[in-house]
């Protein structure tokens, strides 16, 4: 099957795809518009390598329960393109946990992607799903950092 050119017309289409209404997300349609030697980060590792960006995928789908996306707004700019989203993962014995954030992905020449990293704030997500943890979560965060 043919690649299509990556703009965000085909980004909105292949992660809508990906992420699933029901069910476990399924990235195999995707793998093939990644680089060999793509670079892979987020705020908990980074990645090099179509092999290692495969396994984390696959990792990923076996600790969730169902995975969704929505890309909030999208933008490009040459061979970068910006996403904004909410993401929201099920997990068999806790409850649905949202996260917030933004993909950056950098296109190669040849037209596949290079490069992507994924900003978002983990911990801050999550903590605030737990009752009075997230209040006192945000408090540290205001006295240390704020």
């Amino acid at each position: 099957m043919q690649r299509k050119p990556l703009n965000i017309e085909t980004i909105k289409e292949l992660w809508s795809q990906t992420y699933n209404t029901e069910g476990k997300p399924d990235w195999s349609h995707i793998f093939k518009y990644y680089h060999k030697d793509v670079v892979f980060q987020d705020t908990i590792q980074r990645i090099e390598g179509i092999d290692e960006f495969m396994a984390m995928c696959t990792r990923l789908t076996k600790r969730t329960q169902q995975l969704n996306m929505e890309i909030v707004s999208i933008a490009q700019n040459g061979n970068v393109i910006l996403f904004d989203w909410i993401m929201t993962m099920m997990f068999k014995k806790y409850p649905s946990t949202p996260l917030y954030g933004s993909t950056k992905l950098v296109i190669s020449d040849d037209g596949y992607i290079l490069h992507q990293r994924d900003y978002y704030d983990l911990w801050g997500d999550i903590f605030n799903n737990i009752p009075r943890f997230g209040k006192m979560y945000r408090r540290f965060l205001v006295r240390k950092f704020g």
